[in-house]
């Protein structure tokens, strides 16, 4: 039922199997890339109080990981709902600097210009995908549109130090989904997929607190 639900708002909201497609691919490789990471940037927790979630996902099987990857959103995050950071990167794009690149391993990098790629082709799509895949707000999206591929290197370089899983505040989700995952529990696994719809939701809305209160 739940998959059925998932499919109709996948169809309803006009998204693509490509980008369906791509969106599970880079949620497993930032999973891959947080069990890699178990002592590094992914161990900062989640929610402040839970294992870090590179400790979380080390354990899981390549298998568990992609079950836990299919999701119809992103896992991961680079501020997309952060209209004011966007709006000063992608009017400056052209300032980064060699000596400005931090310090951030070459693998994060990597994931990170795919997701940065990801996100151009995206949100130069017409309608919702951008905010419904990755949370991106509308005037982010439409200034993703109006720079050329050849503007995302520069961004990739600077903004790889703000990669971090979604909704890193709610430990309950990510939770829920890694022990779902690990229990190779298929019916629990799409319970806590389909209140990730939820949170999608309630981000939307700061206003009204409906996120799910029990996964």
């Amino acid at each position: 039922m739940q998959d059925a639900f998932i499919g109709n708002w996948a169809r309803q909201s006009h998204l693509s199997v490509e980008h369906l497609n791509s969106m599970r691919d880079l949620n497993h490789r930032f999973l891959d890339l947080a069990g890699a990471r178990a002592g590094d940037w992914a161990a900062a927790g989640i929610g402040g109080s839970a294992a870090g979630l590179g400790r979380q996902v080390a354990p899981l099987s390549r298998s568990q990981r992609a079950a836990a990857a299919n999701c119809p959103y992103a896992l991961f995050d680079l501020r997309f709902e952060d209209d004011a950071h966007w709006k000063g990167r992608l009017s400056h794009t052209d300032t980064w600097r060699v000596a400005d690149e931090p310090g951030v391993d070459a693998d994060t990098v990597g994931f990170v210009r795919l997701a940065l790629f990801y996100a151009w082709h995206v949100a130069s799509s017409a309608g919702l995908a951008a905010d419904l895949l990755l949370g991106m707000r509308s005037d982010t999206a439409s200034a993703f549109r109006r720079i050329t591929v050849d503007s995302l290197p520069a961004l990739v370089a600077t903004e790889a130090v703000n990669l971090t899983a979604r909704w890193s505040g709610c430990s309950a989700y990510w939770n829920a989904l890694i022990g779902a995952a690990a229990r190779a529990d298929a019916a629990a696994l799409r319970r806590v997929q389909l209140s990730g719809l939820q949170l999608a939701a309630a981000a939307r809305l700061p206003s009204e607190n409906f996120g799910p209160k029990s996964l």
